[in-house]
């Protein structure tokens, strides 16, 4: 065990770590460089009296970004190894700079606006604060300007970000985003304690998370759009959530962070599964996050995708029939609709928007596999936690038969494209189930179904993975926006030859499953 040493007993402390390396003979390659100078930053003391010294340097006065080095040091103060940023001497051949403060900033700013997503569009309040150092982390040591700028996006939340720009010749050698961000936890309505990562502001953490392209939740305040088609004269707010500890909620709607928690955890999930498993990086691809907007209007039963926000939007439910709309598969559902406005574009009418709502209950029900979450087990029924007793059904969508809801197709038939697209998305839901476990009755997750084909063939699944890998691959290369279901089988067939080959196994699976649906 160790502890850092914090009280006002640190100066002493670095002042005898300082003297210790001075004393002690150095080890090849921890003398300070001839230019250089190095300064005890931090010591961490061992209960066994063992010291580990961190190092800043600087050159020429000017900071050296990896510079730093950690000396592990004995009780005694024997040198017992070294951790350094970057290896070799520091040496450059003027730290006189030819592009100036000026144009670094300007860079910085320009920067700024792109991370974001302002789109050449100047960030509110815009500031940089450039400062030259010595770059000893990208290769051979070298003059730069590291600018950070500051401002505030569309939304009024904070951005920040570091630009690291070689002083001699213009080029841009790194940025980084330069809010501090933490982990913390939030007690979730339907998933028990999740994991959140946070955006420090001051004293204060943001609901915003930067390693997921800083998708955001915040709160609607119970108001509503108002909206003509696809023109909003304006909107509900999205007042962002912040909290002092990082520990966000109760568990419960008595604190109105409970949503929020469940809300940014199925985003952050929905962006995982994407991700790791298809390489997607967010919604788009260009690694930039919606945001969420919980306790939307009064007493309202849904949530949807808006495309013109780029957002997800989550009611709070009745209370009779249903509780509020952040569940797992719900989140994964909804922001799946971003996934499909950025690819396919598949029209939400008829049969393409049956295929549009299938996609999402799809993903929905994969994310919420990927999630492994113990208190919302991956399962083939949608919006299970969200429904009441009242509701007279376990869920709100069944994929193994989807006609347990008395309203969605099983099977495809010319009429099918006339129903609500909520229910003309059973044909592929009914479709994806026999594809990924089979026909007939089984077990999954402790959940019993019992999934009968059309043309009465029984069918072995090709697991999971595979479904929503060729459903991907059908949606982003195959699938256009006016894909009907005669259409789909013939793409999720093309990706199916991409990925396992013409006359694999695969291959005959979705098509024996698309016949089980009688789309022949």
């Amino acid at each position: 065990m160790h502890f850092r040493t914090r009280t006002a007993a640190v100066a002493t402390v670095v002042a005898l770590a300082a003297g210790t390396v001075a004393a002690a003979a150095p080890a090849p390659g921890t003398a300070p460089d001839r230019n250089g100078v190095r300064t005890v930053s931090d010591v961490v003391t061992d209960q066994d009296g063992s010291r580990h010294v961190r190092y800043d340097r600087t050159y020429a006065g000017l900071p050296v970004l990896g510079g730093d080095l950690i000396e592990h040091r004995a009780p005694g103060g024997a040198l017992r190894s070294t951790d350094r940023a970057a290896q070799g001497p520091v040496s450059v051949a003027s730290t006189t700079p030819k592009v100036s403060g000026e144009s670094a900033g300007a860079q910085a700013v320009r920067e700024l606006s792109r991370a974001a997503g302002a789109e050449g569009k100047a960030v509110r309040q815009a500031q940089a604060q450039p400062q030259l150092v010595i770059d000893a982390l990208h290769g051979a040591p070298r003059l730069a300007w590291r600018t950070t700028a500051t401002g505030q996006d569309s939304l009024g939340n904070p951005v920040s970000r570091t630009v690291l720009l070689d002083a001699r010749t213009g080029e841009q050698i790194d940025a980084w985003d330069a809010i501090e961000t933490a982990t913390g936890d939030g007690q979730s309505l339907y998933g028990g304690t999740v994991p959140l990562e946070s955006t420090v502001s001051g004293s204060t953490h943001q609901l915003k998370d930067p390693t997921r392209g800083n998708t955001y939740t915040g709160d609607a305040a119970n108001k509503t759009d108002l909206c003509f088609g696809s023109i909003c004269l304006s909107r509900a707010p999205a007042t962002l959530f912040t909290d002092a500890d990082n520990h966000w909620g109760n568990g419960a709607t008595t604190d109105r962070a409970s949503a929020a928690v469940d809300a940014q955890y199925g985003t952050n999930v929905t962006w995982d599964y994407y991700k790791n498993v298809h390489g997607r990086n967010g919604i788009a691809g260009d690694g930039k996050g919606a945001y969420n907007r919980v306790h939307y209007g009064s007493n309202y039963n849904n949530a949807f995708w808006m495309d013109s926000c780029f957002c997800m939007t989550y009611g709070d439910g009745d209370g009779n029939v249903f509780g509020p709309l952040v569940a797992l598969d719900v989140a994964g559902h909804e922001m799946s609709h971003g996934v499909t406005s950025r690819t396919s574009k598949l029209v939400y009418s008829g049969e393409s928007g049956g295929l549009n709502e299938a996609t999402s209950d799809i993903f929905g029900t994969l994310v919420e596999f990927y999630a492994a979450n113990a208190n919302d087990p991956g399962d083939y029924l949608i919006g299970e936690e969200i429904v009441k007793p009242g509701f007279g059904k376990a869920a709100l969508r069944f994929m193994d038969k989807p006609s347990k809801d008395t309203k969605s197709a099983d099977c495809w038939s010319s009429s099918v494209g006339n129903l609500d697209v909520h229910y003309s998305s059973g044909v592929a839901n009914h479709f994806a189930f026999l594809l990924a476990e089979g026909s007939g009755a089984r077990v999954v997750n402790g959940v019993s179904y019992d999934s009968p084909t059309c043309n009465g063939s029984a069918l072995e699944g090709i697991g999971r993975d595979k479904l929503g890998k060729i459903w991907y691959r059908a949606l982003t290369v195959y699938m256009t926006s006016s894909t009907n279901y005669a259409g789909a089988r013939t793409a999720t067939l093309k990706a199916a030859t991409d990925l396992y080959g013409a006359g694999s196994t695969e291959y005959a699976a979705v098509a024996a499953a698309w016949s089980a649906v009688s789309v022949n």
